[in-house]
Order: C-alpha cells, then structure tokens, then sequence
C-alpha cells in the first residue's frame, strides 16, 4: 500500500498583537485541514504573534499571553492533525524565536531559530537568542519534519543539520516581507537547499500588511532536482493540501496548484494597494482624505485608495490659491470623477490673507520666496487635518520617493498625514504605474476598470503651484536625471565618483548628494508608507540627522 502525508499549507494574514484572532484563525485552518484529512497544518513564523513584532515581544507579559493561547490553541486541536506554529519561547531567562508542533492536546516539539537576521528591515539580534539546530520532527505515517526558521533555510548549515540527522522533507515557515524581485531570490536560495540536501522543501510565507511591510505570501513547494510541485499566489490568503508519496527515493510532493506570478510593477502597485487596506483594516480606520491637486502623485494615491477601500470610503479635496491653474482643478475633478470618490474645495485664500496681514509687521521689507511657499501648503495640511480629526478620515499624503530623498515637500504642510502610499516609489516609476493602471484592472482592486488617472495629468510638466509658472524643473534637475542619481545614492549606497562614471554631471549630483543628507529630519518625521525595494526610507537605510560628512571623491 502506498504511504502518503497530506500537508495543509496555510497562507494566512496575521495581525501584530491580536494573539487571540491569530489563534482563532489558526484554528479554523486546523479545522479545515482536519476536514480534507491533512496529517499536518503548517502555519508561517511567528503566526501567533504576528510579525514583526519589534520591541513588543520584549514586553514579558506579551510573552505569557502567547505561551497561554498556545497551551488552548494545543488543547483545542488535539483531536485531529498535528499543528506547526511560530511564536515566541521564553525559557532558561532566554527568549526565542520558535516553531511549535501541537499534537494530542501537547506541544511534542520546539524548534527555535538558530540564524538570527540583522539587516534591512530585520533587527532580531537585540530581540531574540540564538539557538542549537534542532533535529526532525516525527509526524504520521513514519515522515520525519525538518524545521528550518525562515533566514535558517538561507544558508547551507541548518538544512544540512536537519537532513543529516534524519529529515525527509523540510518545511520552511517565513515571515518574509516584500521588496522587488524578492520572490526570485527566495526561489534560488530554496532550490539550493533543495539540490544540497535531496529532499522536498516546503516554503510557507505569512501574507498581509504591517506598518511599511508587506508579506507578500507565494508559499511553494519544491521537488527533489529543484523541480516546482506547488506555487501558491502572491499577497492573497489561501490554504494548500498538499499530498506527498513515499517512493523508492524518498517522499515527493504531487503536483498541485500552480498560480501565475504578476510583473514587477503590477507587484508594486498591488503592494501599495493591499499595504494601506491592511494598514486601514488593522488600525480601525475605514475611511480617508487627501488633498487632490491635479497633479500626477495625488491622483495615483486616490486610484490605490479606491483600489483598496471603494470610492464611498474616499474624499479628496481640492485647495486652490491664486497659483492653481484652471487646468488644474479640471483635472483634479475628472480624476475624482473617474475613481467615483467624493470631490470637495476649499479655497486657502482667506486664510493665507489672515495669515500674511498677521506677519506683514514683522516681514515688512523683505522678499517673498520659500516662507510664503511653504505657508500655502501648511495652510492646506491644517486644514486636512482639521477634517481628518472632525470626520474621522485618516488623511493620506503623498509624496513620492524622489520628493522625500531630496526633500521637496513641506514638513507641517504637504507632508502631514497618517500613511503614505507612495513613499517608496519614484517619481519615473509613479508615471508608470499610472500608465499600468489605466491598461489594466483586476479582481482585487475596489475601482473601477478604464482610465483613472486622467491622461492629461500623466502628460503635463510636474509643479507644485505655489507662485506663478511654478515647474518642479525650477528646483530640481529633470526627473529620470534625478531618479537616476537618486537610485545610486540611495538603492546602491554609490560613491560620487560611481555617479560622474555612469554620466552624471558631477556638480548635479553633489547638489542632490547635499540635498538626500540635509532632508534626513524631514524623513524622520514623515509617515509610513509601503516598502516597495530593499532601500526604502526608515528600517532600511538609518542615517544621521546631524551629518556634515561629504563625499569628496
């Protein structure tokens, strides 16, 4: 008779701090498992908890009330299949990051991270132990489990371990966030493990939003020779019943569900789109603001907004100055037309006027310039907030990633706002998610299908409107020249020396040099937005506020 193992993989979206409603939603897959005969559920890391936790998980309490729902979740599903679940384990005045396997109302094993990731967005050396490699877990019908958490299936040792010690299959649990291009990288490492060790490997990623972090799921499974069995979606919930056979060479996974991955820049957009769903769904918010100025960044926020909350949950609001050309309130009011949203203007010139005739004793004589700019746009952020806080909208900004590095944006002003889709996008790529948006329309998106983002916004020069004929050109270099250097700078940590070699005009790309550094307290105060690369503004790259370093080179 031919032995099979049944593995439900469950792609699940947890939530930081809801121990409770983590639990429950581990049960219900547990249930549906149990119902499609599965020997195992397996759930991501730190799936009880939610992930990352940061500094929560220090907190002992926080602690005991996972251990605590762990010992009911165990109770609850013992009759049935066993249960693999992340969360944290305090023991010998250590804490741990930790994998447990619940059968018969026990916990019969613990697996705790041995490698311990401190990069990018990752900071567990400061929050957890490392600890010894842990042998195989023994499951039904004789399988023996290895469980390699997450960064410890990244490098050779763990899954050697496991496998030398008796694992047949390994199965992965991660808490892996999104940056582009991520999915490859992961898909490469595993294979490597899979061809060192020759036994299936089973990859579970958490899916879901939190703060600038998107877990973008695309669990897998792969077979001995680095051969694809199971491709579960990107960023959508899901649950996988997997069957595996016993043969003459060892267990092998049997061809299940293969799902299409999407491009790079529908991946980005659907990122922004489900990072602020969740972000609102998470925090209790159901509706939001924004200020719409006809220009190509709000019109892209208020598409994802509606893409992910449905135009009745989203307002945009128009305040023009004298500045604010016809063209401009057109387009602003066919963009809100176009997504459905409702669409309301509020003029600042009374209260620019009060405030001017109240600085007039104090600014006589002087030139108008950037303080009268910037007043503008503080009158527009309180007044934005002023609506936020009387409605209970949460107020979205929108400045891209070209404007936040070099800090084109007025703190107080432009910049106030709870969440910023479009953080970590630059300004060439915001034109092309655009362009992508009005082509494209998919079942996940709130909006409607056709053209969003009215073409004329796409096609006219980029301004600011805060004088008369106002270009963005005025203050910056040209965007794809700036992005350009920005993407060294910033994404590939380069030398001014790198930048002058690959054609850029050296003194153009010491201004901006001189720009990213004296900005950092702006970013310091700026709202989260989701991480879209592997060198977004906040855990990725902390720099100095204080710098007066320069490179001379």
């Amino acid at each position: 008779m031919t032995k099979l193992f049944r593995l439900t993989m469950a792609q699940l979206n947890p939530t930081v701090g809801d121990i409770a409603g983590n639990a429950d939603l581990a049960r219900a897959a547990w249930a549906e498992g149990k119902a499609a005969g599965a020997d195992l559920v397996a759930l991501p890391e730190m799936f009880l908890t939610g992930y990352q936790t940061q500094d929560l998980v220090a907190k002992p309490a926080f602690v005991a009330d996972a251990t605590a729902q762990l010992m009911m979740l165990a109770k609850d599903c013992a009759d049935g299949p066993a249960l693999s679940i992340g969360g944290p384990l305090f023991e010998d005045e250590r804490l741990f990051n930790a994998y447990f396997t619940l059968r018969g109302g026990k916990i019969v094993s613990r697996a705790r991270k041995h490698f311990l990731p401190n990069f990018n967005v990752f900071d567990e050396v400061r929050l957890f132990k490392s600890a010894d490699i842990a042998g195989p877990v023994a499951h039904e019908n004789g399988v023996r489990i290895g469980n390699p958490i997450c960064e410890d299936a990244w490098y050779p040792d763990v899954c050697e371990a496991m496998v030398e010690s008796g694992a047949e299959i390994l199965v992965v649990p991660n808490g892996s966030p999104y940056f582009r291009g991520k999915f490859a990288i992961r898909m490469n490492n595993m294979v490597s493990r899979v061809v060192e060790n020759n036994v299936p490997l089973v990859y579970i990623n958490l899916v879901g939003g939190q703060d600038d972090q998107m877990f973008d799921g695309g669990s897998f499974v792969v077979n001995r020779g680095g051969k694809l069995a199971v491709q579960m979606p990107l960023m959508e919930t899901m649950l996988a019943h997997v069957d595996f056979e016993l043969t003459d060479d060892g267990w092998v996974a049997l061809d299940g569900h293969k799902a299409m991955l999407p491009d790079m820049l529908e991946q980005d957009y659907r990122v922004m789109v489900e990072a602020l769903r969740d972000y609102m769904r998470k925090t209790g918010f159901q509706k939001v603001l924004l200020g719409l100025s006809g220009g190509i960044d709000s019109a892209i926020v208020a598409a994802i907004a509606t893409d992910a909350l449905g135009a009745e949950n989203v307002r945009c609001v128009m305040l023009p100055s004298e500045y604010t050309s016809q063209s401009s309130l057109d387009d602003a009011a066919a963009a809100a037309d176009a997504l459905g949203c409702k669409y309301d203007t509020i003029s600042i010139a009374g209260p620019r006027a009060a405030i001017t005739d109240a600085l007039a004793p104090l600014f006589e004589g002087l030139e108008e310039g950037l303080t009268e700019e910037n007043i503008q746009s503080r009158i527009r952020g309180l007044l934005l907030m002023a609506q936020s806080n009387k409605f209970g909208e949460m107020l979205l900004t929108t400045g891209n990633k070209s404007e936040v590095a070099v800090g084109y944006a007025t703190i107080y002003g432009d910049m106030a706002g709870g969440y910023n889709p479009i953080k970590d996008m630059y300004k060439t790529r915001v034109f092309e998610a655009a362009r992508w948006r009005n082509a494209n329309h998919r079942d996940w998106m709130r909006g409607p299908a056709g053209e969003v983002i009215p073409v004329a916004i796409i096609d006219k020069p980029p301004s600011a409107e805060l004088r008369p004929d106002q270009k963005d050109e005025d203050s910056l270099p040209p965007y794809d020249v700036l992005d350009g250097i920005l993407y060294m700078l910033v994404d590939q940590e380069a030398s001014v020396a790198d930048c002058v070699a690959a054609g850029h005009d050296r003194d153009t790309v010491k201004r901006v040099e001189n720009l990213i550094y004296i900005s950092e307290y702006k970013r310091f105060q700026s709202a989260p937005g989701p991480r879209l690369s592997d060198r977004a503004f906040w855990l990725d790259r902390r720099y100095p506020i204080v710098n007066r370093w320069r490179d001379n080179g």
